[in-house]
């Protein structure tokens, strides 16, 4: 073990990233930050420094604990890293979950009558101001 690794290859080797070309990719489209600074994926990472990784909607936050470059397995994973994230990145994350929005990958079609429906559901008409027995004319007068 030496005291320094690549940051892109420890993001992968810590299981953060799936493959070590998405780590690389991340760090080069300015989602992985050193102290406040956007890093090349040949950056070395020295230990007890954070690291913030914006996967939308949520930063997360890692205190290296343990400077690898080789994969190891998840039950090893809490030696390697500190899990340091703010607690309302997790609230902001559950907070995208409930509000209904469905994330569609590009290139998926249209939205079916299921998801029409859900969405139909989720904005209800009492929620812009109008009843569905009031259409917003006034004959009486």
């Amino acid at each position: 073990m030496t005291g320094e690794a690549r940051i892109d290859k420890w993001l992968w080797a810590a299981r953060i990233f799936k493959t070590r070309s998405i780590a690389a990719d991340a760090c080069k489209n300015g989602r992985v930050t050193i102290n406040g600074v956007n890093v090349k994926p040949s950056r070395p990472l020295k230990v007890g420094e954070v690291v913030d990784v914006k996967k939308p909607p949520v930063t997360y936050s890692f205190k290296v604990l343990k400077c690898i470059e080789q994969r190891v397995g998840a039950k090893l994973v809490p030696e390697v890293y500190e899990n340091v994230t703010d607690p309302k990145q997790y609230e902001l994350l559950e907070m995208s979950r409930i509000s209904g929005f469905v994330n569609r990958a590009r290139g998926t079609g249209r939205p079916t009558k299921k998801d029409r429906r859900a969405l139909d559901d989720f904005i209800v008409p009492v929620m812009f101001g109008f009843d569905d027995d009031d259409d917003g004319f006034d004959f009486d007068d």
